[in-house]
């Protein structure tokens, strides 16, 4: 661990993620799934029924962060089954994620064995998984996932799904490499790895799925949705960073576009913060004027009202993945002060060792911070 990682630690907290997030301006509203109430309960069920909590004290410290609350946000519409379905992808995104901020997050040899048993789970035609081959909870928690989700969708979309969680699966390597070095990766390079790890396109994926539909590819590779895609995904990025940055200096995790800004620049956190947000705030505003050229191009171009609707169903996925992500940050117990307390005492969730290499030490995160 580095002098510079040492002092960072060693900072003053910072402002409540209310007041950090300040000059963020998500121009969409944000509206709550009239079935959030039921989707929590039937995950907490399934969390632990999959063997990924247990016992009162660790359900209860689970709870409290309202992940299903999150996917209610990113799909208001979506149907009580739909909402069940994301809210266990979810809380499975949020487990596995915490599997990392121990030793496991500065192994990339040990990370792609795990990254490899999950991916040989999602066999396109939901063929049956070998018997005894990484029957983990993870393993087996996420395999039910991958089958609930692509039950009924067409090919195209399982292939895209699949390729996208590949990505993020793989993508953990990747910021096991940046806690490794000596040196800070540029913003270019971080937010390349980032965009993965964030998440963002299985959530995309999972709109059209709620909506009935799913892209062709001659719609969903046109260059305004890529960029779309990328700036929606950069704007969870920076607010994700920016909320999560006390919880984050506590445990000298290095992952983070503010701490990442700072480390090159030499500024203070607060300029650093000031700069992510103008970031997010110039994306939302190109995403406006994209989107608001969108309908009329594709009418233009003869594409027919029913994929319109579907384009723009999906453009609406996008603004309530932006707009829920940053109602649901300032609201749950991950990123308040109570969180990043927790980080800062090294202690981990009771979910977070459930890797054949977990362990339960802190992690000796590095770079230039």
């Amino acid at each position: 661990m580095s002098d510079k990682t040492l002092s960072c630690r060693a900072l003053p907290g910072s402002p409540d993620p209310t007041r950090r997030t300040a000059a963020v301006r998500i121009p969409f509203p944000a509206r709550l799934n009239l079935h959030a109430e039921r989707a929590r309960q039937h995950t907490l069920q399934w969390v632990q029924g999959m063997g990924l909590i247990s016992g009162d004290v660790a359900t209860a410290e689970y709870d409290a962060l309202r992940l299903e609350r999150l996917m209610a946000y990113f799909y208001p519409d979506a149907g009580a089954s739909d909402l069940e379905l994301a809210a266990d992808f979810n809380a499975w995104f949020f487990i596995f994620d915490d599997q990392f901020d121990g030793l496991l997050g500065t192994r990339p040899e040990e990370i792609r064995r795990v990254v490899d048993a999950l991916v040989g789970t999602m066999a396109v035609d939901g063929a049956p998984h070998p018997d005894g081959t990484g029957d983990t909870p993870l393993v087996r928690s996420f395999r039910d996932i991958w089958l609930r989700s692509i039950a009924g969708t067409p090919v195209a979309w399982r292939l895209r799904f699949r390729a996208h969680w590949s990505a993020y699966l793989a993508a953990h390597e990747g910021e096991a490499h940046h806690r490794n070095s000596d040196r800070l990766p540029s913003l270019e390079r971080f937010l390349d790895v980032r965009r993965e790890t964030i998440g963002v396109r299985p959530c995309l994926d999972f709109t059209e799925r709620c909506g009935g539909y799913s892209l062709p590819d001659s719609l969903h590779d046109l260059a305004a949705l890529r960029e779309m895609r990328e700036i929606t995904g950069d704007v969870v990025i920076f607010v994700n960073d920016i909320v999560s940055l006390a919880k984050e200096l506590a445990a000298g995790d290095v992952n983070n576009s503010v701490v990442v800004h700072r480390g090159h620049k030499g500024c203070t956190l607060q300029e650093s913060v000031d700069h992510v947000s103008a970031l997010a705030n110039t994306r939302t505003a190109r995403f406006a004027r994209l989107a608001g050229a969108l309908t009329g191009g594709l009418a233009g171009h003869g594409v027919p009202p029913e994929l319109r609707d579907h384009v723009e169903h999906y453009v609406d996925g996008m603004r309530h993945l932006m707009a829920g992500n940053l109602t649901w940050s300032l609201a749950t117990a991950r990123y308040d002060e109570t969180g990043a307390a927790a980080a800062g005492g090294g202690h981990r969730p009771p979910w977070s060792a459930l890797t054949a290499a977990g362990d339960t030490a802190p992690s000796p995160h590095r770079g230039e911070v």
